[in-house]
């Protein structure tokens, strides 16, 4: 087995299950360590990393099943002295692990849903780098805009057309409300602001600089969060417009 590994090129073993402490031993004296009992997903992108084949069985293993990192080492850290592996100079860098602590499992479990919102962000604006203003501008400039094509509809759709118009307009009053302003005095003046100055930039001044404008504040979201958000909204009213009655467990169909 010892003498197939070598044959490879090979000069570390990285195996999902364990092995006895004899083989062990047996590695280390012919210069190659092993490292065992690697979790199933670890060891996946370990292998997307380095560019190399996991194989089920050593009589599979060939050079070109390889694959290439240029550190491997072990290090401890915090104050149980935890040991990890790290890998680094890897053939495919593409493959990135971010290591987060904390000091409690809620505190990590809060900055890893902060860092995958984040990447999320990045991933959006790689697909789509269009933006709109956030602070609920752009909810009030589609609020206006559907309002105003409602104006010009003379069928009753364009009551369905002012409703949606107002629940658009629920964000920002929410924004206002929770930053501690009257909600409906400063959607009234933020909306009557846009109007006026024909700026779909100014939105609700939740940070309390004296400003109302976005885009001097620097707040933008993503166009394909959204678009995205508005249409799972929307797809949700309309599955809940589709409920023509509620039955009880136990209550006759008559």
């Amino acid at each position: 087995m010892i003498k197939q590994i070598k044959e490879t090129g090979a000069n570390l073993a990285i195996c999902q299950w364990g092995f006895d402490d004899e083989a062990n031993h047996l590695l280390l004296q012919n210069d190659l360590p092993a490292v065992r009992w690697v979790g199933g997903p670890e060891i996946e992108l370990i292998a997307i990393a380095t560019g190399g084949r996991i194989v089920p069985r050593f009589s599979e293993l060939t050079a070109e099943k390889l694959g290439f990192a240029g550190i491997v080492k072990e290090i401890s850290f915090g104050t149980t002295k935890d040991k990890m592996l790290v890998i680094e100079q890897c053939k495919n860098s593409r493959a990135v692990t971010i290591f987060i602590r904390g000091g409690n499992k809620m505190i990590i479990e809060e900055a890893k849903r902060s860092l995958h919102d984040a990447l999320c962000v990045i991933r959006n604006l790689i697909r789509d780098n269009r933006v709109v203003y956030g602070g609920g501008a752009a909810e009030i400039a589609c609020a206006l805009a559907v309002s105003q094509a409602a104006d010009k509809c003379p069928t009753l759709e364009q009551y369905a057309m002012r409703a949606f118009a107002d629940a658009l307009e629920v964000i920002p009053m929410a924004l206002a409300e929770n930053s501690g302003m009257n909600p409906i005095q400063t959607m009234s003046e933020v909306r009557a602001r846009q109007v006026k100055d024909k700026n779909p930039a100014l939105g609700i001044d939740c940070m309390h600089k004296g400003t109302n404008d976005m885009k001097q504040q620097h707040v933008i979201e993503t166009l394909i969060g959204k678009k995205q958000q508005i249409s799972l909204a929307t797809q949700m009213v309309r599955m809940i417009l589709k409920i023509d009655d509620i039955r009880k467990p136990g209550e006759s169909e008559e």
